[in-house]
């Protein structure tokens, strides 16, 4: 909590510092003081300042407005000399002799205070003032969740937390990035890793940061029902992202990608790792090129029998097979032929995995020059528990960004 002190106690000392102007509204036993005080904060002297202080309170018959100026002053100089004790009765007393939204401030002050403490059943009451004072800004929720946090509640952090963005989407404003990764965080302790994925995939549509496309690409091959079929996709997602990075990384994939039938997509891939660097060095360098080399016979070979493939696979009426010739034809640049190709399985057969077919239909679509509306409507039809569903949004939130 020390950073969140911090930087409230030093929005209260911008707020109580004693300028002359201020100064001429009291008497000068009161005003020299304080503005010593003032002047003592600035260099530094936290502890001189509030001996300052102590100075104006000493004296006798202070006005209300003397008082209330004197706590202002004695709370900043004691949060900045580390008496929470002393800030903490002075922002007591100033809190029971203002009102409107500066009552609602004080009393998230005092709340930081008292959690600084440790004092939480304190901190916890003077958030419920805040709050009831109208103060529901991002430093009061940040410490709220802090306390439930550190009470375990984490029941209660996705309940409001929850809440914040719900309001936040209503009301059609992007939701704030630390109600969605409170939100997350407490879903994910609470074992809920629905809830945690759908937090994950809110963090990518708002802040589509390598950070959170990393964590949610990480789990999802873990999620309950994922089929190792959609192995390539979360590796082709994690390529868009740029969260593919390491050599081996670049090899699986490519290899997949060869194993799949797709060996242009590979290629491709191979070639990224050589420019990235990633490829081609070390001690694997022939390795590498080895698995280049292959990939380029491979695509050769490939777009010489694609009709072939194709014309064998419809002869079939495998749909599955349909399907993976129609994606052969996208990954080799021709993706009107493979978007008729899938169309027609779909239409026409009954493919094994019929929410993969879609799902190859939507990232065919999206290579189309005038695909995005078309390639959208699919990838938002795409249902099931078994990973198609879940790559769909993601190429979705890919397409958004």
């Amino acid at each position: 909590m020390s950073n969140a002190w911090r930087h409230l106690g030093l929005a209260l000392l911008t707020a109580g510092l004693i300028n002359s102007a201020q100064a001429q509204g009291l008497r000068p036993e009161v005003g020299k003081p304080l503005q010593q005080a003032g002047e003592l904060l600035k260099a530094g002297k936290a502890k001189e300042a509030l001996a300052k202080v102590r100075e104006a309170e000493a004296v006798g018959g202070k006005s209300a407005n003397e008082q209330l100026t004197i706590d202002r002053m004695k709370a900043a100089a004691a949060q900045r000399a580390g008496d929470l004790g002393t800030a903490i009765q002075a922002l007591e007393g100033i809190h029971g002799r203002i009102s409107g939204a500066e009552q609602g401030q004080v009393a998230e002050q005092i709340a930081a205070a008292y959690a600084q403490q440790r004092n939480n059943a304190k901190a916890s009451e003077w958030v419920a003032k805040a709050v009831a004072a109208g103060n529901n800004g991002a430093g009061v929720r940040q410490l709220q969740s802090y306390l439930q946090g550190a009470t375990g509640d984490y029941g209660a952090i996705a309940r409001d937390a929850g809440a914040a963005v719900s309001a936040a989407e209503q009301a059609g404003r992007r939701p704030e990035e630390g109600d969605l990764l409170r939100l997350a965080d407490a879903q994910q302790r609470l074992g809920n890793m629905a809830g945690y994925g759908a937090a994950l995939e809110k963090l990518l549509l708002n802040y589509p940061k390598k950070d959170y496309w990393a964590a949610h690409l990480a789990r999802l091959p873990r999620k309950s029902g994922f089929s190792p079929r959609y192995e390539l996709d979360v590796m082709r997602l994690r390529l868009a992202s740029g969260t593919l990075s390491k050599t081996e990384e670049y090899m699986e994939m490519a290899m997949l990608a060869l194993q799949a039938g797709f060996p242009a997509e590979g290629r491709r891939i191979a070639e990224q790792g050589f420019q990235n660097g990633v490829l081609g060095t070390g001690p694997e360098a022939a390795r590498h090129q080895r698995l280049r080399d292959l990939a380029v016979k491979q695509e050769t070979e490939a777009k010489a029998n694609i009709a072939k493939r194709a014309s064998e696979a419809v002869a079939s009426g495998d749909g599955d097979a349909i399907v993976a010739a129609g994606y052969a034809y996208v990954t080799l640049g021709q993706a009107e032929e493979g978007v008729k190709l899938i169309e027609q399985a779909i239409a026409k057969t009954k493919p094994k995995h019929p929410e993969e077919a879609r799902l190859r239909l939507g990232m065919a679509q999206m290579q189309l020059p005038k695909g995005k509306a078309a390639a959208t409507s699919t990838l938002r039809s795409v249902r099931g528990n078994d990973g198609a569903a879940d790559i769909a949004r993601l190429w979705l939130l890919v397409g958004h960004n």
